[in-house]
């Protein structure tokens, strides 16, 4: 009896099969590792470009609150640049990325005012939402924060 050397077109072709099946995990493997990455570096931006822009509100409360409040009468801006004189009414459109970003920022305004102490208080709330758009879809960052003239007794 002679036994047979070498291997057969079955085993090379069941061979080729597994390692393509590795190959092709590793790399999706891969694919959803840097797409979780890239995700989560925007998420951090968008927090960041959220927070900003909360600071920047808090400067211009206290610079002048009644203009501050004045001009939340006005519902929704675009926040291209964090400059009242290039924001838009209303909610952005394409071109109105914060500028070398995907990202677009908008803030909502509600006007309030509450009794405290038996006097009345005008309060402004700001929701600032930061979104982008990838592959996966819309993304988004929100905040809100609630605005009064601390300096009112």
């Amino acid at each position: 009896m002679r036994r047979q050397r070498g291997q057969s077109l079955f085993e090379v072709v069941l061979a080729l099969a597994i390692a393509t099946i590795i190959i092709v995990a590793m790399v999706a493997l891969a694919s959803s590792a840097i797409r979780n990455s890239n995700f989560s570096k925007n998420k951090s931006l968008a927090t960041r470009y959220s927070q900003e822009a909360t600071e920047w509100l808090r400067g211009e409360r206290d610079t002048d609150f009644d203009a501050f409040f004045l001009r939340a009468a006005n519902p929704l801006f675009c926040l291209k640049t964090l400059n009242w004189a290039e924001a838009t009414i209303g909610t952005c459109t394409d071109g109105q990325e914060i500028p070398d970003t995907l990202f677009k920022r908008e803030v909502g305004f509600a006007r309030n005012t509450v009794l405290v102490g038996g006097l009345p208080k005008n309060v402004v709330e700001a929701e600032i939402k930061v979104y982008w758009q990838d592959a996966q879809g819309v993304h988004e960052v929100r905040s809100i924060t609630e605005y009064t003239d601390w300096r009112e007794i």
